[in-house]
């Protein structure tokens, strides 16, 4: 029987290298991008053609209401989205973010009867989200072998995360390698509604340096 997993589409640069080298391991795979209140739509666009175009199995767009809570620059129209690095934690973080999608792919798995669920944290070039680290996604695995019917019964769940000890020019180089059009993907957190990208954002900045970092060209479209 082929492998299945779930892996977590963003439409970004680094959850298309993970789709990249999850069906590069043979898996058969299953996409879930989240509509989470965020300040475009512009990336669940390029998540539904990356989906399409990687043939997954199933891609499903799950609605949130984080905006009703806020505490985001990405989910409050009241708190603006920086254009210069801060110190510590930055105001784009949304709180609890990857914990709220990491437990809908667990209960997702579960339904499929599958135990892999793959997502594209990185604790290198980041913007030093709590939610990215090794601890995290550590504590979060054990806690999905707690928690659920399956864990319970024996099925060992395992969170991949192929990227999370990469720079960002390792992974755009690992995923040119794999033939990844990152064209097709949308990063920034101030995207226009035609997925042209701000430039000027912490987002950005962080995917110009991978390219130039990389001795890459950089396929982004910028807005003017």
């Amino acid at each position: 029987m082929q492998k299945k997993a779930i892996v977590l589409l963003s439409g970004g640069l680094d959850s298309i290298t993970v789709l990249a080298l999850a069906k590069l391991q043979g898996y058969s795979c299953y996409a879930l991008s989240f509509d989470y209140g965020q300040r475009h739509n512009a990336e669940l666009i390029a998540a539904a053609q990356i989906a399409l175009d990687y043939q997954v199995e199933d891609h499903k767009i799950i609605k949130l209401g984080l905006g009703s809570i806020g505490g985001s620059a990405l989910t409050d129209e009241h708190i603006a989205v920086p254009v210069s690095p801060q110190l510590g934690i930055p105001v784009t973080y949304v709180p609890a973010r990857n914990t709220i999608f990491l437990s809908f792919a667990l209960g997702w798995a579960e339904v499929l009867h599958l135990q892999d669920i793959f997502i594209g944290v990185n604790a290198v070039d980041y913007s030093g989200y709590p939610d990215c680290r090794p601890e995290f996604i550590s504590a979060f695995q054990q806690l999905a072998n707690l928690a659920t019917k399956a864990g319970v019964e024996g099925q060992h769940f395992t969170i991949h995360t192929p990227l999370i000890a990469l720079s960002k020019a390792e992974i755009i180089k690992q995923g040119t390698a794999l033939g990844v059009n990152y064209n097709l993907t949308v990063s920034c957190y101030s995207a226009n509604a035609q997925g042209l990208a701000c430039g000027i954002c912490d987002a950005c900045r962080i995917r110009k340096s991978g390219f130039s970092e990389a001795s890459l060209p950089d396929p982004t479209r910028y807005q003017e």
